[in-house]
């Protein structure tokens, strides 16, 4: 199947390029930095202090009980940390799916081997897939730093491990479908990041501007990929699933507007 083979071929830009193993260590230097001197250190700190003080003290805006949510500490902080922080990740490394392609005219040729439909669901789905390796090799990680240093939190930490797993998962999605339709837009992978970044921020202000002078609408709150983030990380357990379904439509909608723009853009 044509999409299968596209999103085969994001793997091999990722894994079989010099540039892609550049990024690979790069993401690997900083996430064992991030891992051994942010999330180690304040998983101690917090198990020996009031997790409802440095819950407030650390994350104001969310509720005082967020890390307490969780039974192993190192996972609360990952999911906290990674809920914020892996989207902004995604909208940078998702960000060349078509628009590299699209600047060195390689776009033409690529259509005569398949329909623009599959390339763009192909890329779409190539750069999801690595979304989730990323997803996968960050959780192990912590996974492996609470086995070597809290034996006894493995059994908790291995149950809590695959509702952080589904849920950033589902919120990764609209991002990666952000991307590819801006990455149709643009001609290259910066000034997507860059318009896909203007875009989410004039939006923002607009959806604000509309509240405030219409008042509460209840579907305006939703819009925005990562709007449910503040109510998402009050829930426990599985309850997370129950705002699953604002990803999901986020992404439909958005790879209708970039399924939409790949057919009228020119090539």
């Amino acid at each position: 199947m044509p999409v299968l083979s596209i999103a085969k071929n994001e793997w091999a830009r990722l894994f079989m390029s010099k540039h892609g193993w550049v990024a690979i260590f790069a993401f690997g230097l900083i996430w064992g930095l991030f891992l051994f001197y942010v999330i180690r250190p304040a998983a101690q700190y917090i198990s020996s202090i009031d997790v409802g003080f440095i819950s407030d003290f650390l994350f104001p805006r969310f509720d005082v009980d967020a890390l307490s949510r969780w039974d192993a500490t190192e996972i609360g902080l990952y999911w906290i940390f990674a809920l914020y922080l892996l989207p902004f990740f995604t909208m940078i490394s998702a960000a060349d799916q078509i628009a590299s392609d699209k600047a060195r005219g390689t776009l033409r040729f690529l259509v005569l081997r398949a329909s623009r439909s599959q390339i763009f669901f192909g890329r779409f789905l190539g750069q999801y897939l690595v979304q989730l390796l990323v997803i996968l090799v960050t959780l192990v990680s912590v996974l492996a730093l609470i086995a070597f240093y809290s034996p006894d939190n493995v059994p908790v930490a291995l149950s809590e491990a695959p509702i952080v797993m589904v849920n950033l998962a589902l919120v990764l999605l609209p991002y990666v479908a952000l991307m590819a339709l801006f990455s149709v837009l643009s001609s290259s992978a910066r000034q997507a990041t860059l318009y896909a970044i203007i875009g989410w921020i004039v939006l923002w202000f607009l959806l604000g501007y509309i509240q405030n002078k219409f008042g509460p609408i209840a579907v305006l709150d939703w819009v925005l990929p990562g709007s449910q983030f503040s109510s998402l990380i009050k829930l426990r357990g599985w309850d997370t699933l129950s705002l699953a379904p604002i990803p999901l439509i986020q992404t439909i909608v958005l790879l209708t507007l970039g399924w939409v723009a790949m057919h009228r853009s020119d090539l």
